[in-house]
């Protein structure tokens, strides 16, 4: 299927490893020119030789994006020195290892701010081109622990925000050509993932919930991801308004998932 995104350019925070990386690969291949955000100079190099490096038309930001001010210093540096992406796909997120229900405050901000707070800042500063435009895509990577009680409750809690958001605010951008989706993944083994660290640490805690918790009794790929990130991204998306689109092999034991436009 011909995805009709060849030449337009699209930024992923979080994009040298795991699903990240992934995404950036998927785009690249549909001739998409790709930026993405990494905390670490290796990581930056070493993922966007991968790609093809500034000659193919790819950009690597190294940038802690959630310090304060992180997405506008992101965006400037990508009009200076790349342009301005068609396609935001907002990839970063983590339980910062915050496990205690009644933890504090403090620590209920921190999460906030990597998992939602960042991704509403990255998304206005490129909304207005985008309705310049009169058209763009914004995918949101949430999580299946945002529909379900299934992690740290302040991860699930903020992330359940997050997909409330992306379900309003699509419907807000719609009329302007702006498609805002969510995908979101299902438990994924990644390189340095939290399940890589419990695979190492802790096995027999990783196959008992691969065979108490998941359908297919295997942890999803990351390359089972990225393919449905990338028809968000597309010209056939143009229904797929607030669209929250679950890919995790059938793990979650909740009926309400809100796909389509309603």
């Amino acid at each position: 299927m011909d995805l009709g995104i060849k030449g337009k350019k699209a930024v992923i925070t979080g994009g040298a490893t795991g699903i990240g990386a992934a995404i950036c690969a998927e785009l690249a291949r549909e001739g998409v020119s790709v930026a993405f955000t990494t905390r670490k100079p290796d990581d930056a190099a070493a993922a966007l030789a991968a790609l093809g490096g500034k000659e193919a038309g790819h950009y690597a930001i190294v940038i802690d994006i959630a310090e304060e001010g992180g997405p506008q210093r992101m965006a400037d540096e990508l009009r200076a020195n790349w342009g301005v992406p068609d396609i935001v796909i907002n990839n970063v997120g983590d339980t910062l290892g915050v496990t205690d229900p009644l933890c504090p405050i403090t620590d209920w901000r921190r999460i906030f701010r990597l998992n939602l707070e960042v991704h509403i800042e990255t998304n206005n500063c490129f909304i207005p081109s985008m309705k310049e435009k009169g058209w763009g895509r914004i995918v949101n990577i949430s999580a299946g622990a945002s529909m379900e009680n299934s992690g740290p409750v302040p991860y699930c809690a903020i992330k359940a925000a997050y997909t409330a958001y992306t379900r309003s605010m699509g419907r807000v951008l719609a009329t302007d050509g702006i498609v805002m989706s969510a995908v979101l993944p299902g438990v994924v083994f990644t390189e340095r993932g939290h399940w890589a660290t419990v695979m190492e640490e802790r096995p027999e805690h990783a196959e008992k919930y691969l065979e108490e918790r998941t359908v297919l009794k295997r942890f999803g790929r990351t390359d089972e991801i990225s393919p449905m990130v990338a028809l968000l991204c597309s010209q056939q998306a143009s229904f797929c308004v607030g669209s929250i689109v679950p890919v995790e092999g059938g793990q979650a034991r909740h009926y309400f998932h809100f796909n389509g436009v309603g």
